[in-house]
């Protein structure tokens, strides 16, 4: 076999082009709606910026008020409440008001699932 294609090997795993149809159909019957996908993907996309995933990862077991997470993070009151918004505007987060202040909580054990499940595939 020559180098060239030695290497197509390497890299694709897959000499021959073939459409298994079945699987295709079972992924097909499998699929989630637009809709899911689309908010499924944004709360990825929430959680994919650092800012916000160290507010989430605060929160993993114990409540917070917008002062608490500012000096936790480092960022700005008005930083915290603006990143705040896009987590509740996801259901990722809860408030729970106290007298004059809020405090913050995830909104769920699923929430606190998905932060378990991330970490320990990155500490695999």
């Amino acid at each position: 076999m020559g180098t060239a294609r030695a290497k197509f090997l390497e890299e694709d795993g897959c000499l021959v082009r073939v459409v298994h149809l079945d699987r295709v159909e079972k992924a097909r019957r499998e699929i989630i709606s637009e809709r899911e996908l689309d908010r499924l993907s944004l709360t990825y996309k929430v959680l994919g910026d650092p800012n916000r995933l160290k507010i989430v990862m605060a929160l993993k077991n114990v409540e917070m008020c917008v002062c608490d997470m500012a000096a936790f993070t480092g960022l700005s009151e008005s930083a915290v409440s603006h990143q705040l918004r896009r987590l509740k505007d996801l259901a990722l987060v809860k408030s729970r008001r106290d007298g004059q202040i809020i405090y913050y909580a995830l909104d769920d054990e699923h929430v606190s699932g998905l932060l378990e499940v991330g970490l320990e595939h990155v500490r695999e």
